[in-house]
């Protein structure tokens, strides 16, 4: 098969255990929400899953949350959740399509296009009647993992800033529109509201079918991205609270044909190292 965005429950189900497919959780969820996605894979998951911890497979000696790890780290995470550079990658979370884009951003930003997310998550497997098990902890694949950085899916906050300097791009954020635009708290203590200059505010709920736990449907994409998707490749950059929904806003549109890159840092660097170049939206 060709490398499909998502995959359904029901090829999964027939898949699952076909040799080169590998099963991951990719859930992740916000401190406020007092859960924990490791202890709920430990109790619940899909058969011969393993987790990947966004919070791990980082550079862990960043200041900010599940910062992008380098390509070393990255390889040497992902051998030791036993996947090899021939596997087939499916990523699901515990919500049904939150998380799980970050994953899927990750290997391809490494190199790793053979990955696909689980259209609905676990939500929609268990809502087919399918089974669970515990938890189980990863076996390291025998070889190295290799990886290709793709640069071209990545902005950094020198590169953001150089956009914005120069204009002729485009940053989406997918924060909601409160917090975009200042008027509501950040969910991050002692972390001011507000956006980037000349960002457009793109909520990423609004580019996901909360009932199916996929993107809505293309022609809806089409009509809140139609001013996007002629971009340049490189042109356009996502940005969310921690990088993480950026990737949602990523996804979307490469489904539409279009690479946009994630900043990775998202509004937690920006206000963090810019607060300068914070803009509030007159009420």
């Amino acid at each position: 098969m060709s490398d499909p965005v998502f995959v359904s429950v029901a090829w999964l189900r027939a898949n699952i255990d076909a040799p080169g497919i590998t099963v991951l959780d990719g859930s992740w969820h916000m401190p406020a929400s007092h859960r924990v996605a490791f202890s709920e894979f430990e109790e619940k998951s899909l058969p011969g899953s393993v987790f990947f911890d966004i919070e791990q497979v980082a550079d862990t000696d960043s200041a900010f949350p599940h910062t992008c790890p380098s390509p070393s780290q990255f390889a040497d995470a992902v051998q030791a959740l036993g996947i090899r550079n021939t596997d087939f990658v499916v990523v699901y979370d515990a919500v049904g399509l939150f998380t799980a884009p970050r994953v899927w951003w990750l290997f391809r930003l490494f190199g790793h296009h053979r990955v696909a997310i689980l259209e609905g998550g676990l939500p929609a497997w268990e809502a087919a009647g399918l089974p669970t098990t515990l938890g189980r902890p990863p076996n390291p694949a025998p070889e190295p993992f290799e990886v290709l950085f793709n640069d071209q899916l990545l902005a950094t906050h020198e590169q953001v800033r150089s956009a914005i300097a120069r204009g002729g791009h485009s940053i989406l954020d997918a924060r909601s529109n409160g917090r975009f635009a200042g008027t509501e708290p950040e969910p991050r203590p002692d972390l001011p509201s507000g956006h980037m200059p000349g960002a457009v505010n793109l909520p990423f709920s609004r580019v996901v079918d909360p009932l199916r736990g996929s993107l809505v449907n293309e022609s809806e994409l089409r009509s809140m991205l139609e001013d996007h998707q002629n971009a340049a490749p490189g042109s356009i950059i996502t940005s969310c609270g921690s990088g993480v929904t950026a990737c949602v806003l990523a996804l979307a549109l490469h489904t539409l044909g279009v690479t946009a890159r994630v900043y990775d840092g998202s509004w937690t660097e920006w206000a963090t190292r810019a607060p300068e170049a914070i803009e509030i939206d007159s009420v």
